[in-house]
């Protein structure tokens, strides 16, 4: 059984539905399973810190999570164009991952969710890939062969999925960015099927 794993942080809920869709793409491939993770938040207050385990919603990721998995899916909502803190911090703690080559050659992609259509979604999924491509990560991204990017007025791109929230989180994620989350996906987890098949012989 092979594993992805989707690694999103989600302040107002968008990107942990994207996370969702993704996620049922993974496993509409034989052999695959998907593991959502996410991320604390992080504080301006030195002295604040987060409970190991959150109330709700998916565990917070580890190290192990990432050593285990066959390929992985990030998503994060955009901060001025860029991954929101929570997610690069935890990224910043990925060294040592980074020196033993334990990502090098798994398949990964990237997700993002926007208050503005124009509000930075594809320089977000590219600021994702820049650690991605240090860890030696391969990146998936979404052809056009997917009839979606070129007719949706929502989200959407080439690079990762998107999704285009409102200015208050007000619209539901729309039928073609489901599909294009769950597109990714599914190659994601076909992608990654593929390497570890070949691997094992």
């Amino acid at each position: 059984m092979g594993r992805i794993l989707i690694l999103y942080y989600s302040r107002y809920g968008a990107v942990k539905q994207m996370a969702q869709y993704i996620a049922r793409g993974v496993e509409s491939v034989p052999s695959m399973e998907a593991r959502i993770r996410t991320v604390p938040a992080v504080s301006p207050v030195s002295e604040a810190s987060e409970s190991s385990i959150p109330d709700s919603g998916a565990p917070y990721v580890t190290l192990d999570d990432l050593k285990e998995c066959d390929g992985l899916a990030l998503g994060s909502p955009t901060r001025f164009g860029n991954m929101a803190a929570p997610l690069k911090y935890f990224l910043d703690t990925t060294s040592s991952l980074w020196l033993s080559g334990e990502l090098v050659d798994k398949p990964a992609a990237v997700f993002s969710s926007t208050a503005s259509l124009h509000g930075g979604q594809e320089t977000t999924l590219l600021s994702m890939m820049l650690p991605l491509m240090h860890l030696g990560c391969i990146l998936v991204g979404i052809p056009y062969t997917e009839s979606d990017l070129n007719t949706t007025s929502t989200g959407g791109t080439p690079y990762g999925a998107t999704h285009f929230a409102g200015e208050n989180g007000q619209n539901a994620i729309s039928e073609e960015e489901k599909r294009l989350c769950f597109s990714l996906g599914k190659r994601l987890g076909e992608i990654a099927f593929q390497l570890k098949k070949t691997n094992l012989k």
